[in-house]
């Protein structure tokens, strides 16, 4: 990226740290999309922000479109529809500086595609999983508690990555959890979670531990904290032991712990809080998925199904 952008974007991260609270991931991401959109510039010999209009970023997202992932794949329109939200972003907050005389990421308008449903584990698949796990090792046990507590109060990676033993309420029956934009809610735990996590706190934590480990409640077998890599190998040695063979991954323990809450007659509300979103229309995919399972369930039961 020119070094001509780098006070646009340092000045901008200031903004979204300090005005807008979000969390360090979501302004990595926004990072991501506009350094390739800066680089963009630099190969087209724009050197100033102010000569940015519409048709240069829309001849941007044409280009991303043809381009090719790391992975050789064409990007998807879920990443053309986030580098349109980073755009947006950037130039309403360059506006509202002074810095361009005028947004030309406006009316820039986002890729039209089905909005896909995140795939879930059903009750039966999650037993299965948690059935393969091996307690008589210090690994199992800690698995065990890590695939129970994300699965019983619908956490986030990143959520169970930085899980501190301080906000952990056993005894109450509850976590205490940080979650994007640093905001703090308080969230159940099972009766079945608290088993294994005691278990794990008080015997495999205790000796999987080292002088560096800390208060972080998950750990390698290291003393380290546990990375999201550590997870990911972890859910999916698991789900591959099991059998399952739908597209997920551990963040389907979320989307599983959401459907299940409100197939179990949970207030949708109530469900918005206790996974943290801002928004109750996030929260809304989950009640299509709803749908559709009490659409299979009337064609099993009644008799003109």
């Amino acid at each position: 990226m020119a070094d001509k952008f780098n006070d646009k974007l340092n000045l901008y991260n200031i903004f979204l740290r300090t005005e807008k609270n979000l969390s360090r991931n979501t302004i990595n991401s926004y990072n991501f999309d506009l350094k390739y959109f800066f680089d963009y510039l630099e190969e087209k010999k724009i050197s100033s922000i102010d000569k940015v209009d519409e048709t240069l970023l829309n001849n941007f997202l044409s280009y991303i479109r043809k381009s090719k992932n790391k992975t050789g794949m064409n990007y998807a329109d879920k990443s053309v529809t986030r580098m349109v939200s980073s755009l947006k972003g950037f130039f309403r907050f360059m506006e509202s500086e002074g810095l361009v005389k005028s947004n030309p990421a406006e009316i820039l308008v986002t890729p039209r595609s089905l909005k896909q449903l995140p795939e879930v584990l059903s009750v039966q698949e999650i037993d299965m999983i948690l059935s393969k796990i091996d307690l008589d090792t210090d690994a199992g046990i800690r698995d065990r508690a890590l695939l129970e507590t994300m699965y019983a109060s619908g956490l986030r990676v990143s959520e169970v990555m930085n899980l501190d033993a301080v906000n952990l309420y056993l005894k109450e029956g509850f976590l205490r959890i940080t979650g994007k934009g640093s905001k703090e809610r308080i969230v159940p735990i099972g009766s079945s979670a608290i088993k294994y996590l005691r278990m794990y706190i008080d015997g495999a934590r205790e000796r999987i531990m080292k002088n560096k480990s800390g208060s972080t409640v998950f750990l390698n077998l290291r003393g380290g904290k546990l990375s999201r890599m550590g997870i990911w190998n972890i859910f999916k040695k698991y789900c591959t032991a099991a059998k399952i063979e739908k597209n997920i991954h551990p963040h389907s323990l979320r989307h599983s712990f959401a459907t299940h809450m409100l197939e179990g007659g949970a207030d949708i509300l109530i469900v918005k809080e206790l996974l943290g979103h801002s928004d109750i229309s996030t929260t809304q995919i989950y009640t299509h998925i709803d749908k559709e399972f009490l659409t299979e369930v009337h064609k099993t039961f009644h008799p003109r199904g």
